[in-house]
């Protein structure tokens, strides 16, 4: 079993950060469709992340660290990269869909990246291959609404 390390909590702190900047992303993704499969889809994507973020600060906060609050510069270019391909895409639900796949293919690696550490506690390591495991999922999910656009 590892060790809970500042290390460590620095890693799931990075992770929480990109988890609320997906939220956000995904929450911004379901304002901006009319179609009623993808703003489900997206709205349930939305409180998925919500739901890892609350199980990240309650095992970062279990072993005593700080939670760092706030947006990634990287979030909010994302976002706006959303709102921009919304705006000026005569298809916007395609732009969004390739968005999705592309930040939940990129939220897999940093996964990957954390659960890579050898220290991590067993409960943590827990946490985040469950929250992979239906990252990988919805995945699979988006490819099939591809199909129904």
């Amino acid at each position: 079993m590892g060790t809970y390390t500042e290390e460590v909590g620095n890693k799931l702190n990075e992770l929480l950060e990109k988890t609320y900047d997906a939220e956000k992303g995904f929450k911004k993704a379901a304002d901006n469709t009319e179609h009623p499969q993808l703003k489900a889809f997206f709205e349930s994507k939305s409180k998925q992340r919500y739901d890892f973020g609350h199980e990240l600060k309650t095992e970062i906060k279990s072993f005593g660290q700080e939670i760092d609050k706030g947006d990634s510069v990287a979030g909010k270019a994302h976002r706006a990269w959303m709102d921009v391909k919304a705006l000026f895409s005569l298809d916007n639900e395609e732009a969004m869909l390739e968005e999705a796949i592309r930040g939940e293919k990129s939220a897999i690696e940093e996964y990957d990246e954390v659960l890579g550490d050898t220290s991590l506690p067993s409960t943590t390591a827990t946490i985040l291959r469950s929250q992979k495991e239906a990252i990988q999922n919805g995945l699979a999910n988006i490819k099939m609404l591809e199909d129904i656009k």
